[in-house]
């Protein structure tokens, strides 16, 4: 298999992943689903790596949907179910990833593209981005995660009429709805995403993760179980050599050196 339609770069504990299809928009075939599992994995095995950013190549699209032709080339139960199974793994193990995910979303994000930002922590948009779940208007529904993280992560009346609709959205509109963090200029995008991967890289990558997985837990249990989670991990947290560097650095007015430890 070649791993030609993703690129992994990694800088200042940084690793960006670029889904590396221009031409096809870079919609996602099962193929490049199952490149982009593994280039997930070695992000998150990789101790120089504290961020992960995933974007897309060229101008056009981040991610403009699943691959119709390959979804279309499908026969038979059996083979949708297998689709449908590696897309949902694939999304599921980006967002439970250890570490913090940022979407630097620099075009259109379309069905399968919007199910991929659902999946990760921070998105960050160029002005002109538009996003969408027009599967409806293809005669199907969103199946990759998206009917329900949208309905969790956005006011259920705006996720039903998104849907129900099939309308393509703005990057203004999706941040005012809270789809995005931010929009900025083309130009801005990668600048504006380094400086926000690279600030949050800049702290315990041990701690991270802790907190990374005390929000990924805490989301699906009850308040009082979560509560109790909480409580649970800050007591591991405060009894890391990075957490009394920290305070030592703050009590001493130094900056602080972590170690992930």
């Amino acid at each position: 298999m070649s791993d030609d339609n993703l690129t992994i770069s990694i800088a200042d504990n940084v690793g960006t992943l670029t889904i590396n299809r221009p031409k096809a928009l870079n919609a996602l075939d099962s193929e490049t689903l199952a490149q982009l599992s593994i280039k997930v994995t070695e992000l998150e095995s990789n101790d120089d790596v504290h961020v992960i950013v995933i974007t897309g190549a060229g101008d056009r699209a981040f991610v403009a949907g699943g691959d119709i032709a390959d979804l279309n080339s499908r026969r038979g139960l059996q083979h949708y179910l297998e689709f449908a199974e590696l897309i949902h793994a694939v999304f599921r193990q980006i967002e439970i990833c250890k570490k913090p995910t940022i979407s630097a979303v620099n075009g259109w994000a379309l069905g399968g593209g919007a199910e991929l930002i659902l999946a990760t922590d921070i998105r960050i948009a160029v002005e002109d981005a538009v996003l969408g779940l027009p599967e409806i208007t293809l005669g199907l529904f969103p199946g990759a995660g998206g009917s329900q993280r949208l309905l969790r992560q956005v006011a259920p009346c705006q996720a039903k009429e998104l849907m129900f609709t099939g309308d393509r959205i703005s990057a203004h509109e999706a941040q005012r709805i809270g789809l995005i963090n931010r929009v900025v200029s083309r130009e801005e995008l990668m600048p504006e995403v380094m400086k926000t991967a690279q600030k949050i890289a800049s702290h315990s990558p041990l701690v991270l993760q802790l907190l990374k997985r005390n929000l990924t837990s805490g989301q699906d249990m009850p308040l009082p179980a979560a509560l109790a989670h909480e409580q649970a991990m800050i007591g591991l947290v405060l009894d890391t050599k990075d957490a009394h560097e920290g305070c030592s650095a703050f009590l001493e007015k130094r900056p602080a050196v972590f170690e992930g430890q």
